[in-house]
């Protein structure tokens, strides 16, 4: 099993009368691809900030490789890589100069600093513009030169926080394959986001965080799973045949509707379907409108928390 690279317990942040975190326990493992999905607000930058070092827990505690978080332990800050959701690089610089200068804040010096920053201009993609003043990019290159900034150490946890905001589809998928790469050499990575659809694209598995709690937290087809499928179609005719055969239907509840609609709730929507289709053709039974709604993480956190991932 692999071994925990980072380990929360009970960790609590407040200021004055907010609770910004209320006592989270999470556990994230070696390699893994983990993402933290919530609203704007619910605490996530909050968490990436203690465990980046920069801000200090109200109670409870974090460790890195069995590593108690602190700003004076130097060592425990080189194994961390953090891109924060403000864009945190020199406009005035090129990206050459940026990641040169970020480079030699974790110590490296000489043809290792250079050859090392060559490498992350070619893998965020801005070699044809290493040495123009990062002020001349797009707001999709900036976010690019952020994320290389951060790697320039090769930490072996990387924290992202908002790391596709305001960008354009060309910026977002050089990231996501730059992540899926790193992921894919051991790199551990957090993964922070509202976008419900990058945490399920990309994460293998999420925790649910609102108003500073953890709600849920599963892999991402264990948390699919929380839900019910649904398949919604219009009938011309319904038969008592068909509504007897409708209701033997396997793993699935089936509700009437005004209309000749019907509502079919089901946890495979893929062989429920299968058999539906199966079932009405056999009944002769014209239907003039389908329609399957897969689980997907939104609605959970819909469920979960009674309002939309955006609120």
């Amino acid at each position: 099993m692999p071994q925990a690279i980072l380990d929360i317990v009970d960790l609590h942040k407040r200021y004055g009368r907010i609770v910004a975190l209320e006592r989270i326990t999470l556990q994230v493992f070696e390699g893994e691809m983990f993402g933290l999905l919530g609203p704007n607000g619910a605490g996530k930058t909050t968490l990436l900030s203690i465990l980046s070092c920069q801000l200090r827990q109200t109670a409870g505690e974090a460790r890195i490789l069995g590593r108690r978080l602190s700003r004076s332990d130097k060592e425990l800050r080189r194994l961390i890589g953090i891109v924060p959701q403000e864009i945190a690089v020199y406009r005035e610089l090129s990206a050459r100069e940026n990641l040169l200068f970020f480079g030699q804040l974790y110590g490296l010096a000489g043809s290792l600093l250079r050859e090392r920053a060559a490498e992350i201009l070619t893998a965020i993609g801005l070699t044809d513009r290493a040495d123009d003043p990062v002020g001349t990019f797009s707001g999709g290159m900036q976010r690019r030169l952020n994320l290389g900034a951060a790697l320039m150490h090769r930490p072996p946890l990387l924290l992202l926080d908002e790391p596709t905001t305001g960008v354009d589809p060309q910026s977002r998928n050089h990231i996501f394959e730059e992540i899926r790469r790193l992921n894919g050499l051991g790199v551990t990575v957090i993964y922070t986001s509202h976008y419900m659809e990058e945490v399920q694209a990309l994460c293998t598995r999420v925790g649910i965080i609102d108003q500073g709690r953890v709600l849920d937290c599963d892999t991402v087809q264990g948390l699919l799973q929380r839900l019910q499928g649904q398949i919604r179609f219009q009938a011309t005719r319904l038969p008592e045949e068909a509504r007897a055969r409708l209701a033997a239907l396997p793993d699935c509840r089936v509700k009437e509707l005004p209309g000749n609609m019907v509502e079919v709730e089901c946890l495979d929507v893929k062989a429920t379907l299968f058999r539906l289709v199966a079932l009405l053709n056999e009944l002769r039974v014209e239907v003039r409108d389908l329609q399957t709604t897969e689980p997907n993480l939104e609605r959970v956190f819909l469920h979960l928390t009674g309002r939309d991932l955006r609120d």
